[in-house]
């Protein structure tokens, strides 16, 4: 079975807020221009209630697909309107918690980057084994 849009809202949340904190808490100290993680916890809340937004976006483009899904390296391409929309927002200041212009872009783009690739490579590849019917129940994981 194919992921459902309950399925794959449910595993972006679940995946954002256990990887995505874990890894923001490891790779804040290290990233350029010295951020806090008050900073990178704000970006990381950003990018789940945005990846919300578009996951309703790319289900209605999904329909017109005959397959209703996309084939798996469209999911890491997504990297880049997911991730200029939300390095955009950053930097003009529209994001509440964050100054205009405070947010180094290669801090910004090291912290996204590493935190898209892991999720999208623990999704396609290890989460398959403990989570053995995670696919055949629509991508739910409760």
């Amino acid at each position: 079975m194919l992921p459902t849009l309950n399925g794959r809202l449910q595993t972006r949340i679940f995946m954002l807020v256990v990887f995505g904190s874990l890894v923001t808490l490891v790779l804040t100290p290290v990233l350029p221009g010295d951020p806090d993680h008050g900073t990178t916890f704000i970006i990381l809340a950003t990018v789940l209630v945005l990846g919300i937004v578009w996951e309703l976006i790319y289900h209605g483009i999904q329909q017109f697909r005959w397959e209703k899904d996309w084939p798996t390296m469209f999911g890491l391409i997504t990297i880049l309107n997911e991730g200029a929309l939300v390095w955009l927002l950053v930097d003009a200041g529209v994001v509440p918690g964050i100054d205009e212009g405070s947010v180094p872009f290669w801090a910004f783009f090291i912290d996204f980057s590493v935190i898209w690739f892991v999720i999208w490579v623990w999704t396609n590849g290890p989460m398959r084994v403990p989570l053995i019917r995670w696919r055949f129940f629509g991508g739910r994981i409760v």
